[in-house]
């Protein structure tokens, strides 16, 4: 993945961010992970049934906004440089086709799974056993190749909520360890 120290605006929490949101509301547990946190709407969520929460994300901008109300912000691609297990790690994945990465809040590559695929690599040893990951994904990429590589990583998955807006739907997938 690419290093990107963007000096755009944190990703805004939208129609997929709530939608994710109101999904993880009542989720608890030890040690959760926001993954891309952007404004850190999601992290902030978490706080109310996690004693620890880390939000990540690889613009060192966005981690200086959502650090105003959260504690443990980590600049980093994905979970890479992280060495604890989580109980929850969640990730509104980036995943509009694009040939460069420009805004690292939405762009996920050149067929839009590319920088998803990497998230989720960097994902597969971080979850506790009896963990899980949340991604949200869209209609707009190939998010069947996200859950297939998923699994190669000896997740079990399914599809656990469905949204039709405009003119794609989001999918949240539940990866389980």
């Amino acid at each position: 993945m690419q290093n990107v120290l963007s000096n755009s605006e944190p990703y805004a929490p939208s129609d997929d961010t709530i939608f994710f949101a109101n999904y993880i509301r009542n989720e608890t547990g030890n040690c959760a992970l926001d993954i891309g946190t952007g404004s850190g709407y999601l992290a902030k969520i978490l706080l109310r049934g996690f004693n620890f929460v880390v939000a990540s994300d690889i613009a060192f901008d966005s981690l200086r906004k959502a650090h105003s109300s959260i504690d443990n912000c980590i600049c980093c691609s994905g979970a890479n440089g992280l060495n604890t297990k989580f109980d929850l790690v969640v990730c509104n994945l980036p995943y509009l086709p694009s040939e460069k990465i420009r805004d690292t809040a939405v762009d996920g590559g050149k067929n839009g799974v590319e920088v998803g695929l990497e998230i989720i690599e960097s994902v597969k040893n971080m979850i506790k056993k009896g963990g899980k990951f949340l991604f949200l994904v869209s209609s707009l990429t190939n998010y069947q190749e996200l859950i297939t590589k998923t699994q190669e990583f000896g997740f079990a998955t399914k599809i656990i909520e469905r949204k039709k807006i405009f003119f794609e739907e989001l999918i949240l997938v539940e990866a389980k360890k």
